[in-house]
């Protein structure tokens, strides 16, 4: 008999902070949406038991990934959100998620509170989140996104990126910055892994052209088309040989099983940030597994909180493809957590301790801190 699932008395949220931080990224990252040079978000911490759980939110200050902004999201859980939760028990995280389904959308911002929960119910029963989430395992495999730039500047950055053990090279890609950059990495680097992400920058008319990139060995094609149109991936995966990845068009394990049921996706990108949190991810991820489709864990620049969540996700034994959890480092100078997240050949530790195993380095964070808001039940 398996030992069974573990337990306690209910959870009494009794407090929380809701801080808005602000990090400058090392160097600007492109894509074909924009440039970003600096990371924007909420970090909550919920507290218990005098235990206290972390979370960050993965929306944008502007619409231009999902719908989702920071000004709105902080509006929501500022009003909404946690006065609806603070001085209630709750006796699992899914029981926190289920309080927080009525709510239509804003799949970032119940995220947020989903996560932060998770993270202190793991420390309230003194164990690892992977534990509780059902992972294992001491390291996952790391991949690593490179933004748009120059295509001679590119190349030295995947040669210094396979010399370091990334086991994945995702190129972001857009009209005009495509095929020429394909046709260049490849020669340079023709044995390595090697991806593509569109952020859905082309249409189904350009078809013909992304069928050309069959003919670069692509172990798959991220979201090429509409951030919300599932039916017209899989009218394309008709027409071309390499697997579609679908990143923007996956919030629910309803989308997956549309998109798993019509060939739309081969390949699925879960972040668990954009799907509202951990129990819907990790139904996500158990649906790809029935359907024999794999999955990874997709990051959006987060700081180390962000980063461990997404770490300590990918654990679980459907996520075997290497996911964007590179070196906090890449990103930014000094990060918001005491602990160094940081790859070694390509694989990247999971960190150690209950709950997803790092804590707040509070004179950073209260320099970084743009604004702050404490509740009490």
């Amino acid at each position: 008999m398996p030992d069974p699932a573990p337990t306690r008395a209910p959870l009494r949220i009794d407090g929380a902070t809701l801080r808005l931080v602000r990090l400058p990224l090392v160097t600007p990252f492109t894509i074909a949406t924009g440039t970003m040079t600096e990371k924007v978000f909420p970090l909550l911490t919920l507290r218990a038991d005098g235990l206290e759980g972390h979370a960050e939110g993965v929306m944008d200050p502007l619409p231009d990934y999902l719908e989702e902004t920071v000004a709105g999201a902080m509006d929501l859980l500022d009003k909404v959100l946690l006065p609806q939760l603070l001085g209630e028990s709750f006796a699992h995280p899914e029981s926190l998620a289920r309080r927080l389904a009525p709510w239509r959308g804003n799949y970032m911002a119940r995220a947020t509170v989903e996560m932060a929960f998770w993270d202190l119910w793991a420390k309230s029963l003194n164990l690892p989140l992977q534990t509780v989430l059902g992972g294992e395992g001491a390291a996952v495999d790391v991949g690593v996104s490179l933004g748009i730039g120059p295509v001679a500047d590119t190349l030295d950055r995947i040669a210094a990126h396979l010399a370091q053990g990334y086991r994945r090279i995702k190129l972001k890609v857009r009209p005009g910055h495509d095929i020429a950059l394909l046709q260049a990495a490849r020669r340079e680097f023709p044995d390595a892994h090697l991806t593509v992400d569109a952020n859905c920058c082309y249409t189904l008319a350009d078809a013909g052209l992304i069928a050309r990139m069959d003919d670069f060995g692509l172990d798959y094609i991220e979201q090429p088309l509409g951030w919300d149109d599932i039916h017209d991936h899989a009218v394309l995966q008709s027409r071309i040989r390499t697997p579609i990845c679908l990143d923007e068009c996956i919030r629910t394990a309803e989308h997956a099983r549309k998109a798993l049921q019509t060939d739309a996706a081969r390949v699925v990108n879960i972040k668990v940030g954009r799907s509202g949190g951990h129990a819907e991810a990790r139904r996500i991820h158990d649906l790809c597994a029935a359907f024999q489709v794999p999955v990874w864990c997709g990051g959006m620049l987060e700081s180390g909180i962000g980063r461990a969540h997404n770490i300590h996700l990918s654990t679980l034994p459907n996520f075997t493809k290497p996911g964007d959890t590179s070196s906090a480092s890449r990103y930014f100078t000094r990060d918001i957590v005491e602990e160094r997240l940081e790859t070694s050949d390509g694989r990247m530790p999971v960190p150690k301790g209950p709950g997803i195993g790092v804590t707040l380095d509070l004179d950073y964070l209260a320099s970084a801190t743009l604004a702050t808001r404490d509740f009490r039940a």
